[in-house]
């Protein structure tokens, strides 16, 4: 199984950086590469088990899971459904940390997956890159440094 991990200092308080993320249908609100997102079957954003449908900048579609959401640890978990990646298995988590020396962020995402031996180091550099590090920069950009 692949593991992708990154990491990140986001320049706000952590609550403030959750109550954006948190939203299981806010990608378009802060992430570069997705042109559009919604729930299906109209279920709540924070319900575990609701799933999202998304459209990125390239023209590719999307559908993940939400497997697990936590206020209390800030930080969710979820699955992809249907992806044009070519992974199988895969679940991601984002979590959120406070950091108290500055009221910042300490920002974790990671993913483990099953892709073909011959992808995997591609993969690895597209989701911890482009996607990842992609999502943080961005999250950065959005809180002003």
């Amino acid at each position: 199984m692949t593991h992708v991990y990154v990491s990140s200092i986001i320049p706000a308080p952590a609550n403030t950086v959750w109550a954006l993320v948190r939203d299981f249908n806010a990608l378009p609100q802060w992430t570069p590469f997705v042109a559009e997102s919604r729930i299906e079957q109209n279920v709540p954003s924070d319900k575990v088990g609701c799933i999202r449908a998304f459209s990125l900048n390239d023209g590719g579609r999307i559908r993940e899971q939400l497997l697990a959401l936590s206020d209390y640890d800030m930080s969710c978990t979820y699955a992809i459904l249907e992806s044009p990646m070519g992974v199988e298995n895969y679940i991601a988590t984002l979590s959120l940390t406070p950091v108290t020396d500055g009221n910042v962020t300490f920002a974790e995402w990671q993913a483990r997956f099953d892709c073909p031996a011959n992808r995997e180091a591609e993969l690895i550099q597209q989701i911890g890159t482009h996607v990842f590090q992609a999502g943080f920069n961005a999250l950065k950009r959005h809180f002003g440094r």
